[in-house]
């Protein structure tokens, strides 16, 4: 059995052969929850440094989709979903999502269908769909060949109904 450094002794439920690295991991925030494009430069920074860990296969220019996540950036997604007749919401009554989906427009259809009647099911109302451009001149064959159609979808905050009133007797 293999020696694990600096992990406890495999006891209970726990057992070191399930440890994983953290290589490929990158944290770059202000703590003060300010949002900047200094913020978004240095996370690409950090993306780009993390070439060393491996996340490629036999194809150099195929990667493992690695990136960043930001906040919601409402000011952007207000003129991008005005394009696509897409009403937002006020700042934090909405919700967003990137969807990846099969490019056939059969499969596609049969996929929004079940997002739709999951999102319905909770309470929830989508508000539209926006295709992401993309651009894929730079990425592998690999990648190319199995390259899903990208969208995003905004959903509507769920506002419970005004509570009832009673008459006190």
């Amino acid at each position: 059995m293999a020696k694990y450094n600096n992990f406890p002794k495999k006891q209970g439920l726990y057992d070191p052969a399930f440890e994983h690295d953290s290589c490929g991991v990158g944290f770059v925030c202000n703590v003060k929850g300010k949002k900047s494009n200094a913020i978004i430069k240095q996370g690409l920074e950090v993306l780009r440094r993390l070439s060393h860990r491996g996340a490629t296969g036999a194809d150099p220019k195929t990667g493992d989709g690695a990136g960043i996540l930001i906040q919601i950036p409402h000011e952007f997604f207000k003129k991008a979903c005005e394009i696509h007749g897409i009403d937002l919401p006020d700042a934090g009554e909405y919700g967003t999502g990137m969807v990846f989906l099969p490019t056939g427009q059969k499969e596609k259809r049969f996929c929004k269908d079940i997002f739709r009647k999951v999102i319905q099911e909770n309470g929830q109302t989508i508000l539209g769909w926006r295709e992401i451009p993309v651009n894929s001149s730079s990425i592998g064959k690999t990648a190319r060949d199995t390259q899903p159609a990208i969208e995003q979808v905004f959903i509507a905050q769920n506002t419970p109904p005004p509570p009832t009133r009673c008459k006190i007797l």
